[in-house]
């Protein structure tokens, strides 16, 4: 009897408007939370750590680069070349890229052509200088400095002390040992 009744086409078309408040409400306080988490969201950064890959290479370094240097010279100034070829035996890639957070990642190329064992030619990007690099990677941070300024109010709660009265020289005497302590390496004078 009680399955009848939830049979009936009367109740079931009764419960039709319910489900349908119930699905909108549902909908209209997912926007809400994302709306209200939104903000939420900008103000929490996830930390990302600024990432150097590959092998730097300094303006500096580019500029001693000189044709007809050996392999050797070559691979003391810009040590070992991040990419070599068994295709391409006279050819040397150094290739590295910067990412920070917030700020696009930036890539860097230089190749190096050899005819045998003396380098031929270079090629590549405009490399940053040491410097430059430096300043990229590393964060400047101002420290907070207190105002070291008195009012006369602040500098009279502490005695003037008079410089023309000098202090009693005692005698100096050597401190009594302590208990666990090494005694003195040069006798007192």
């Amino acid at each position: 009897m009680v399955c009848d009744r939830l049979k009936s086409p009367r109740l079931f078309a009764a419960g039709r408007p319910l489900v349908a408040v119930a699905l909108l409400l549902g909908l209209a306080a997912c926007s809400s939370f994302n709306e209200g988490t939104r903000n939420i969201a900008d103000a929490i950064t996830i930390y990302r750590p600024e990432v150097v890959q590959g092998n730097f290479v300094s303006k500096e370094q580019v500029e001693a680069l000189k044709a007809g240097m050996t392999r050797l010279q070559v691979r003391d100034i810009l040590g070992t070349p991040l990419l070599t070829s068994l295709f391409h035996g006279d050819r040397w890639d150094y290739v590295f890229t910067m990412q920070r957070q917030g700020v696009e990642p930036q890539h860097y190329r230089l190749t190096l052509y050899f005819k045998g064992d003396t380098l031929e030619r270079f090629e590549g990007d405009e490399m940053p200088s040491e410097n430059d690099f430096v300043e990229r990677i590393g964060k400047k941070v101002k420290p907070k400095v207190p105002v070291l300024e008195a009012t006369e109010e602040q500098l009279a709660k502490f005695p003037a002390s008079t410089a023309s009265e000098p202090e009693a020289a005692a005698p100096e005497q050597p401190e009594p040992a302590r208990p666990g302590a090494y005694p003195p390496l040069e006798p007192a004078r």
